[in-house]
């Protein structure tokens, strides 16, 4: 029987150790990835209910005007995003959500989003009730027939 060589042990590298071991001449493809990887230390998760609403606003003011006008219209939202240190991404999902709101562009409202939520919820208990009134009513009209047969 042929013996297999075994390999060391490999352990598992957190980012941070990725990140010191890395040289220069080897560098990753995509600029940032491994700093996202690393946690944060405030423990957040990079969520749009931690940018505050009047900064929020604001950007979205600065990609529209930039947007209309034909000369900036070219990466505006990667330049707003820059500036105000948010992802162009969120920044591209909160102007046309905006759109949306202002009846520009087709789509689901934020006030019909919430209400369709609303909704749902509502049919959830309703649906819950249902079953419970539908097992509640199969335990009485069994307890009825044994009643009878007695």
């Amino acid at each position: 029987m042929r013996e297999r060589s075994r390999s060391p042990p490999t352990t598992r590298l957190f980012p941070q150790e990725i990140l010191k071991r890395r040289s220069t001449v080897d560098p990753c493809p995509v600029p940032g990835l491994m700093e996202a990887l690393i946690p944060r230390e405030d423990e957040s998760h990079g969520g749009t209910e931690e940018v505050p609403e009047e900064l929020r606003d604001r950007a979205i003011e600065m990609a529209v005007s930039l947007r209309r006008d034909p000369a900036t219209r070219s990466g505006a939202l990667r330049r707003v995003g820059d500036q105000l240190g948010i992802n162009p991404e969120t920044l591209r999902n909160w102007v046309q959500q905006a759109e949306i709101d202002a009846g520009e562009r087709a789509g689901t409202t934020t006030a019909e989003a919430k209400r369709i939520a609303q909704l749902e919820r509502e049919v959830k208990e309703l649906r819950r009730a249902n079953d419970i009134l539908k097992t509640a009513s199969a335990f009485f009209a069994a307890a009825e027939l044994d009643r009878r047969i007695k």
